[in-house]
């Protein structure tokens, strides 16, 4: 009977030690903030998301050549309103979508803070899926690290609202406007949360 069970044994451990290996990603990351990470913004210089912490955080993969790029200026609008009460608005540029950011750094720079006036925080040029996807979204896309809002961006102008904790609170599709009643109450309620 023993003989027996010695192949099921050495089956377990193997499984257990494959499951190890490939754990380590997820756990590091389980229970974490999106802002517990450091990315590169438009100007390429490093900048950790911990910064933003304390502050309600608002996070959007853009284009420059899309249907809702229009929302560039509700962003800003967003942005003049509340940013005195704790609001911060990153944008992360992204040409997944219909290859609607071709531009360089340098390039969506000057369309954002020419053709909108942008003052929201820009980052670099980013993949939101695929092999490329970008530690941040790897964090907003997974079920591991983000249960309650995770899934594929499903295009452009996709946006996350992060708590003063830290912790992803709403997810919004691409035809929410930021300046929409049903964004504003979200937006409204997670100021006031201390």
């Amino acid at each position: 009977m023993t003989r027996h069970l010695i192949p099921a044994l050495i089956g377990l451990a193997t499984a257990i030690t494959a499951f190890a290996t490939l754990a380590p990603e997820s756990e590091a990351m389980a229970g974490k903030s999106p802002l517990d990470l450091t990315v590169k913004n438009i100007d390429n210089k490093e900048v950790s998301l911990g910064k933003y912490k304390g502050n309600v955080v608002l996070i959007v993969n853009t284009a420059s050549k899309c249907g809702y790029t229009p929302q560039y200026a509700s962003l800003e609008t967003l942005y003049q309103k509340y940013k005195d009460k704790g609001l911060r608005i990153l944008a992360f540029p992204s040409n997944d979508f219909g290859g609607q950011e071709p531009g360089s750094e340098k390039e969506i720079k000057e369309f954002c803070t020419l053709r909108y006036k942008t003052t929201f925080d820009l980052f670099a040029k980013v993949a939101t899926k695929g092999e490329a996807q970008s530690p941040l979204y790897k964090f907003l896309t997974s079920k591991e690290t983000n249960p309650k809002y995770a899934g594929a961006i499903e295009w452009n102008f996709t946006k996350f609202l992060v708590g003063r904790d830290g912790a992803v609170i709403g997810r919004y599709k691409s035809g929410v406007d930021p300046m929409s009643p049903e964004f504003i109450e979200a937006l409204e309620a997670a100021l006031k949360a201390k």
